[in-house]
């Protein structure tokens, strides 16, 4: 039932070719050819796109939030001549104001009087 040690050393199917073949007597060009043949499978048998995307994915994620965090958040010290400064400056009152309730428009003493264009009787009557 199973196979002896003497059919598993013996090769039921013989190859064509011997491999890996000997070097020394091919030319530079059959040389080249068997060379980018061997590179071509192998970067097709290791070859894992769900892997490289997740990779090329977390890269750029890190590499753009270190550029924020070194840009915007970072105190970097007071060295006087800071190139970032205003565009610092720009995005905390941003974010102040996305935050924040907008204050309340003053009152005046008048009472505001409706005017006579755009009224609701005269779009009634209409």
């Amino acid at each position: 039932m199973f196979p002896t040690r003497a059919l598993l050393v013996q090769k039921v199917y013989k190859a064509k070719k011997p491999w890996p073949p000997d070097f020394s007597l091919l030319s530079q060009k059959h040389q080249f050819r068997l060379e980018r043949r061997y590179r071509r499978r192998m970067k097709l048998k290791f070859a894992r796109p769900r892997l490289q995307k997740v990779v090329k994915l977390a890269q750029g994620v890190i590499i753009s939030t270190l550029a924020i965090w070194a840009v915007f958040i970072n105190d970097w010290g007071e060295r006087g001549n800071r190139p970032v400064q205003p565009l610092r400056d720009w995005v905390s009152d941003l974010k102040k104001s996305f935050w924040s309730t907008p204050s309340r428009p003053k009152l005046s003493g008048q009472p505001r009087t409706p005017s006579s264009s755009g009224s609701i009787s005269e779009a009634s009557s209409r």
